[in-house]
């Protein structure tokens, strides 16, 4: 187990997006973030408490987290002097990076001399399956989004959250580094082996009642070329009977990919769809759950609105507003 709280390291993430674990961990496990440090130059801030290394385990922090999620998953060679120094102060370090701290030498040494744990939370610790496309007992949501970092996990999240709210029977499903960070259990996905991914959905949200909700926490985008694959493998795997549609509308492309534009709302739907009617044919699009922090609350309103005629289905932010609405939805299938 990961000992709580964190002090969530930042590095030099160039903006707020980089930073998407450890803004992840302070917006749903607040008690769990004592503050957070940062490296010159870094673009991210969380507006939690700036500590030091020193100021973080005096206020009782136990594990420092490597917040950033950058592009490769990489440990950067600029991290490592602080890396170094936490695990001699008496930190285990979390990382959901691709790029392993247990394969960095110098960590690994300086964990075994210091008594302290490297816990690498996108390695897989189960032999997952080939998928079957079996039917299973249950009902089940995923969110699927325009592109990658547009609140997939905050909509599921929120989700499970009002739906336990009202007494129904819910569970998130993680399926990325910080969901199973926040929860303590889920599937690394994107570093699961490709014959196996949808195998391990599978395996992730199993028989269950029939009125019990597994709330997939969505991956990537299907428009996405670098993560497309990812997606693909939640919509087959995890036989949702309701897909929550997920987009951002200030973006002016897509997540590190500056020739291309996103897809509309109703090109993800026409896609989606028929893709997750092939594992599921009674599957349905529930709603749409739109970020829109970088929205005034009278323009995300009107955005909202808009966006519900035009499709005939409910529309928030379900962080900014609640879901509400679509849990509704989702109860009336």
């Amino acid at each position: 187990m990961i000992e709580t709280p964190y002090l969530l390291f930042l590095g030099d993430a160039p903006d707020m997006l980089a930073a998407k674990v450890a803004i992840g961990i302070r917006d749903w496990r607040p008690d769990n973030a004592v503050g957070q440090i940062r490296l010159p130059g870094c673009g991210a801030d969380l507006g939690l408490t700036e500590m030091t290394l020193a100021e973080g385990r005096a206020a009782g922090a136990k594990t420092l987290v490597i917040g950033v999620a950058n592009r490769g998953g990489v440990i950067s060679p600029a991290w490592k002097e602080l890396l170094l120094a936490a695990l001699a102060m008496g930190y285990d370090l979390a990382s959901g990076l691709h790029n392993l701290l247990r394969d960095e030498a110098d960590l690994l040494a300086a964990a075994k001399q210091h008594g302290r744990t490297l816990h690498d939370v996108r390695i897989p610790s189960v032999r997952y399956p080939i998928a079957n496309g079996e039917k299973r007992r249950g009902k089940r949501c995923l969110a699927i989004g325009t592109d990658c970092a547009v609140g997939k996990m905050y909509t599921a999240m929120a989700l499970e959250r009002e739906m336990t709210a009202r007494g129904m029977q819910c569970t998130f499903r993680a399926t990325g580094q910080t969901g199973i960070l926040i929860t303590g259990d889920g599937v690394p996905l994107d570093a699961v082996i490709a014959d196996f991914m949808a195998g391990s959905i599978e395996y992730l949200t199993p028989d269950n009642d029939p009125d019990h909700w597994d709330m997939i926490e969505g991956q990537g985008s299907l428009f996405h070329v670098s993560y497309s694959g990812v997606t693909l493998a939640l919509v087959h795997g995890g036989q949702p009977d309701a897909l929550i549609l997920c987009h951002e509308p200030t973006r002016t492309h897509m997540r590190g990919l500056p020739g291309y534009s996103l897809p509309t709302l109703e090109q993800l739907r026409d896609t989606a769809l028929p893709l997750a009617q092939v594992a599921n044919p009674d599957c349905r699009v529930a709603g749409v759950a739109v970020n829109t922090q970088h929205m005034s609350e009278a323009d995300a309103r009107t955005y909202l609105e808009d966006v519900s005629q035009r499709m005939d289905l409910p529309a928030t932010d379900p962080y900014r507003f609640g879901a509400g609405n679509l849990v509704d939805a989702l109860a009336a299938l």
